[in-house]
């Protein structure tokens, strides 16, 4: 019996990559139930900046009818405002691009076509990928933020509106949001996935992710963008041990929150995953101020012109941190670097007793209100690490929204990180 349209918006991306790849499943047929999905949540999510149903069903056809292209044929995906793309505007959240036409495509966007995908359109990212919102609302509650800076394609993946979505993360710009949206948000080890034709905030920071419904997902989405089919590898076997980390922040976590994560390490220890609870030292821990510092100087640096030549279409929040920035000096910026390799050393030898740290990906629910995106707090360490790290779904706070726990695995472990981070998904769907 064929799907209908709410069944196919339920599918994984995985699960439809396979269906489409056996040609037991159209692209038209999956384009048409998102794109319905689309227009019947959009008006109150307001996820995209801009999307093409036309044009995106027409590639569907050209899909349908010719050789498999590779694997992402088929599945709709939406694309963070961050990414250049040659047939929408790109306004990277900010009102001085807001009719800026690229030539070209961002590198992982031309990567995602040639493998088959399908860009619907654009989402709805903040400010150049800092603080100040868009218009993006939570799927799960409308009057509460959907996070930042990836606010459209968490809440597009949230609603059900596509099965995968390209993020960026500099702060907690891909763990935050999937958290809040009750999504899968996977941010590789730095460097792995191209840059180019992605608009920079911060040099040593950004990195290119995925959202999707299932770790199987992103590491569907991220393999492409990655040229590692491997990460597409996942075995059932890999059960890994655990560091758990609550971090100096925990006080921070709202009591649904801790709450959540220790039922969650309880529900590992039953399934027979060695725990060991990790401290993290004082070198460690002061990598969170150090990766605001970071970040501001480099976004100093990266929006120059912007600040140099449309300062009246800044947003004071955006220039006061590159005021901040302005005054990073350059030896503040080596003893920077100094403490990051001291402390990477220091943590590199705790990952010899455990193959994951553990931790909140977010403060609890999201916020209630648009003003705000959230703290980026438990991740700004692993960012400034260029660690991969994934959020996973597990369950609801008393608000009804969404929480999750962000696990984190060593520089370049991304293949073993997403294996392990798989047969946690696993055991905790089995154990629900």
């Amino acid at each position: 019996m064929p799907l209908s349209s709410h069944d196919l918006t339920q599918l994984t991306a995985s699960a439809a990559a396979r269906l489409l790849q056996r040609r037991e499943l159209t692209a038209q047929a999956l384009l048409q139930a998102c794109l319905a999905c689309i227009e019947r949540h959009e008006p109150d999510i307001l996820a995209w900046r801009q999307y093409d149903a036309g044009r995106a069903m027409q590639l569907a056809r050209q899909l349908d009818q010719g050789p498999l292209r590779g694997p992402l044929h088929g599945p709709p995906l939406g694309v963070k405002d961050l990414f250049d793309t040659r047939d929408f505007p790109s306004g990277y959240g900010s009102p001085i691009y807001q009719h800026h036409q690229p030539v070209n495509d961002a590198a992982a966007v031309a990567l995602c076509r040639q493998a088959g995908a399908i860009v619907v359109g654009k989402t709805v990212t903040t400010e150049f990928a800092t603080f100040t919102p868009g218009p993006t609302r939570n799927p799960h509650n409308h009057q509460h933020t959907p996070g930042g800076s990836s606010s459209g394609s968490a809440a597009a993946v949230g609603a059900h509106m596509v099965p995968l979505a390209l993020g960026t993360q500099t702060a907690a710009s891909i763990i935050r949001p999937a958290a809040y949206c009750g999504v899968v948000g996977f941010k590789p080890s730095f460097g792995l996935i191209p840059r180019a034709g992605v608009k920079s905030l911060s040099e040593s920071l950004d990195t290119v992710g995925a959202f999707g419904r299932c770790v199987e997902d992103v590491a569907l989405l991220a393999s492409v963008m990655a040229n590692a089919p491997q990460w597409r590898e996942l075995p059932d076997d890999r059960k890994p041990r655990i560091g758990v980390c609550r971090t100096a922040h925990w006080d921070s976590a709202s009591p649904a929150a801790q709450r959540a994560f220790e039922t969650t390490v309880g529900r590992l220890h039953e399934a027979g995953v060695h725990l060991v609870d990790v401290t993290l030292t004082q070198a460690v821990c002061a990598l969170s101020q150090a990766h605001d510092e970071v970040m501001c100087a480099e976004a100093f640096k990266a929006l120059a012109d912007e600040r140099l030549n449309h300062p009246q279409l800044l947003s004071e929040r955006l220039q006061a941190m590159l005021e901040r920035g302005s005054r990073i000096t350059y030896e503040h910026t080596l003893q920077h670097r100094a403490q990051l390799a001291s402390a990477r050393h220091q943590l590199g030898r705790g990952f010899a007793d455990y193959d994951l740290l553990m931790t909140p990906s977010a403060c609890g629910e999201a916020e209630q209100g648009l003003e705000r995106t959230g703290d980026p707090m438990f991740s700004r360490i692993w960012s400034l690490m260029g660690l991969p790290s994934l959020n996973l779904p597990v369950g609801f706070g008393p608000q009804g929204l969404p929480l999750g726990i962000q696990v984190i695995g060593p520089v370049l472990s991304d293949t073993a990180t997403l294996a392990f981070a798989r047969w946690i998904e696993q055991k905790l769907a089995i154990d629900a």
